[in-house]
């Protein structure tokens, strides 16, 4: 049965709390997988150049659409937007032909229906395919309101630009939403009648994206799925957590698993509401501070690092690496493949390193003695971008009721 509601009213919940305390061992796991459809590094070893580009050009326009949200829900600019920095046409080929997106499962509208979603904390809507989108979602498992007893037609249509010209489009409606057995009723859910080409489940496996930062930046102008599971009293604590480590990499709804880390939490304010945008305390590049205060969006939904272009520069020079933008992309940097350097961030008073592993992206040809590092330079936000290269060494957590980001670290390690 579909309900049409003419109106609706969007309000972003707010939790305070006076003394922050640390969150419950409680909560309930969502498992994560990827599949590395176009990884970023070859299997001979080599960066894939391809895929990096098109990975930087899409964490870039989603930043970008991110800030233009932000003005158009509270009618001022977001205090990182860099003026006069234009959505210009990328080199990459599309949103989702990278390597960084995990995904989990989510159930949607009464009877339920399961879906394939990535769980991005740089983003804060939920969009799934809807019956009409075509030939680019063959593959994917599509929600039809209509089916639902609880869907509600909002009367709104909704449109998110990606890279080179692509495009999200269709119809906002509200139904009953569940992660693991959580359940958020009239949640604000994109059902999309247009998607791009690139959507097709060969290149993206997922069916939506969930957005899990805050209502300041939803296009949709509504609170994100795990912000209205909290005001609905469903979770145990207002956080949730991402390991991506043995036991196995899972989001954590409602609490922490103890499980996956080790030692205390390390937190780091949210500075204002929108991102999880934190600052740094300071980065380290072989043992000797670069950079310090050093805000920065933590971001589930990017694979690599992307920094301030004059940071970056600094870092690489100090750990003897080399500026690659005239041969090879802008903000691209090499290092001498077998001498991986060691980069630290601070966070909240402790030091967590970024492994050889996750910084190492491949030679830049097959026999070179220089390989691409993680941590690439934008100019699309007066903030770093920390994304999965990071995150992969760390446990952690995105506390909404004291606005807040902790960093473990993790068991296995």
């Amino acid at each position: 049965m579909l309900f049409i509601l003419p109106t609706v009213i969007a309000t972003m919940p707010f939790f305070v709390a006076a003394v922050p305390q640390p969150p419950k061992q409680g909560g309930t796991a969502v498992p994560l997988s990827r599949r590395l459809s176009k990884p970023l590094t070859n299997p001979d070893k080599t960066v894939n150049f391809d895929a990096l580009d098109s990975h930087v050009a899409s964490t870039r326009a989603k930043v970008l659409r991110n800030l233009d949200n932000f003005e158009k829900n509270t009618g001022a600019p977001h205090p990182s937007a860099l003026q006069g920095v234009q959505k210009r046409a990328s080199v990459g080929n599309n949103l989702y032909e990278h390597n960084g997106l995990w995904f989990g499962t989510i159930s949607v509208s009464i009877p339920s229906r399961n879906f394939l979603v990535v769980y991005d904390t740089g983003s804060s809507d939920f969009f799934l395919p809807g019956p009409g989108c075509g030939q680019p979602c063959y593959g994917h498992h599509i929600y039809d309101p209509s089916t639902s007893e609880t869907a509600v037609d909002l009367q709104r249509t909704f449109f998110l630009h990606y890279v080179s010209g692509e495009s999200v489009s269709g119809q906002q409606y509200n139904d009953t939403v569940s992660i693991s057995g959580l359940t958020a009723t009239d949640q604000a859910v994109g059902v999309a009648s247009w998607i791009p080409p690139s959507f097709h489940s060969v290149n993206f496996i997922a069916d939506g994206i969930v957005g899990m930062a805050f209502a300041s930046i939803s296009r949709f102008g509504a609170s994100p799925v795990f912000q209205t599971l909290v005001s609905q009293g469903q979770t145990d604590e207002p956080v949730f957590a991402f390991g991506f480590l043995p036991p196995g990499p899972q989001l954590y709804i409602g609490g922490t698993n103890p499980d996956m880390y080790t030692g205390d939490f390390s937190y780091v304010p949210v500075i204002e509401n929108g991102f999880w945008r934190i600052i740094m305390d300071n980065i380290l590049g072989n043992g000797e501070i670069i950079s310090t205060n050093v805000p920065a969006v933590v971001d589930s939904g990017a694979d690599l690092i992307h920094g301030l272009p004059a940071d970056v520069a600094a870092l690489y020079e100090a750990i003897g690496g080399t500026d690659s933008s005239d041969t090879y992309r802008p903000g691209y940097y090499t290092f001498p493949c077998n001498n991986v350097p060691k980069v630290n961030f601070t966070l909240g008073g402790t030091s967590f390193g970024i492994s050889a592993e996750q910084f190492n992206l491949g030679a830049i040809f097959y026999g070179s003695p220089n390989c691409v590092g993680a941590i690439v330079a934008t100019d699309a936000i007066s903030s770093w971008i920390v994304g999965h290269s990071f995150l992969a060494n760390v446990y952690t957590v995105f506390d909404v009721g004291n606005m807040r980001v902790g960093f473990a670290t993790p068991v296995n390690t």
